[in-house]
């Protein structure tokens, strides 16, 4: 028989050496920013210290369609910032600061330097976020992922004293909504992006200069998500709770951390809508009410405080 007609796994579309390689140059990228790493073990470990009466807080999350034009700007290391961002602003909203992250990796085929690239700009974020990169999974998925696709999602859990949760039963009325700027569109609302702009199609487009944003677009599609860590530190006495403005933008988030009984009042024109959305708006003749239903508008984090005492 001839053993070139047999079947084995890098014919399936998984290939061990390279992917041996990969866990490798991991572990010496890790080696830099992290006195210990887990790459290799079954499961990832971390000690908890000096909390009295600890809650764990969870969240998962990935960068949707937007690492697409991360894809097609090759700005890999910036597409991990951004999704560790992401996922710290979802646990400090309730007062947790991160501990650790996982991230989930899915291609067709391993691209060790992209990949790599990624693996980076997650443990430089994570650094910059007092957080450790506790381990992960690259998967090859051959007949799911096609012509270069691939997926990233990240896991997040973060800690706090059991007094110190933010619960939104503690809003009232009278309480005031503090808007804190985004840097752009974060990582919501790429999916219309992409057809506004025809990317699919057009990806020259990302390297258009437009008058409106003082740059190229494709500058503009790439900024990582702000992380609102520091600012949280700053203000977390005075702070009730807080709302990520993600997904559904004000409509569906505002509600989401404040008592039920409440109604927001958002006072039009006190913040400056960035340029990218009035772009976007224009060229995709897009009306008010949707535009605040899929972006943040400029505002990537509401806090709510009590008025008499901020």
């Amino acid at each position: 028989m001839d053993s070139n007609n047999n079947l084995n796994y890098l014919k399936s579309g998984v290939d061990l050496n390279k992917a041996a390689s990969l866990k490798e140059n991991m572990k010496s990228l890790l080696s830099k920013h992290q006195k210990e790493n887990n790459i290799g073990n079954f499961g990832g470990l971390f000690e908890i210290k000096d909390y009295k009466n600890p809650v764990l807080v969870s969240s998962t999350d990935g960068v949707g369609s937007k690492l697409l034009v991360y894809s097609d700007l090759k700005k890999y290391k910036l597409l991990g910032q951004d999704l560790v961002n992401l996922s710290v602003n979802d646990v400090v909203c309730i007062g947790a600061y991160p501990l650790f992250f996982l991230d989930y990796i899915a291609v067709e085929k391993i691209n060790e330097e992209n990949i790599l690239a990624i693996i980076e700009g997650i443990v430089e974020a994570c650094e910059e976020n007092n957080c450790k990169l506790v381990g992960g999974e690259t998967a090859q998925m051959a007949e799911v992922y096609t012509d270069g696709k691939f997926d990233l999602a990240g896991f997040i859990v973060g800690i706090a004293e059991k007094n110190k949760i933010k619960n939104k039963s503690n809003t009232k009325n009278g309480d005031l909504l503090i808007g804190i700027p985004s840097n752009g569109i974060h990582t919501n609302g790429y999916s219309l992006v992409r057809k506004v702009f025809e990317l699919e199609e057009n990806k020259e487009i990302l390297f258009q200069q437009f008058d409106e944003l003082n740059s190229t677009l494709g500058e503009e599609l790439s900024k990582p998500h702000i992380s609102y860590l520091p600012t949280i530190k700053k203000i977390e006495n005075y702070m009730k709770i807080s709302a990520h403005i993600t997904g559904g933008g004000f409509i569906e988030n505002i509600p989401r951390v404040i008592n039920e009984n409440l109604d927001a009042i958002i006072n039009d024109g006190s913040w400056e809508i960035s340029p990218i959305f009035k772009l976007i708006q224009k060229y995709g003749k897009i009306s008010d009410q949707e535009m605040f239903n899929v972006f943040n508008m400029g505002i990537g984090l509401v806090v709510v405080v009590n008025k008499r005492k901020f």
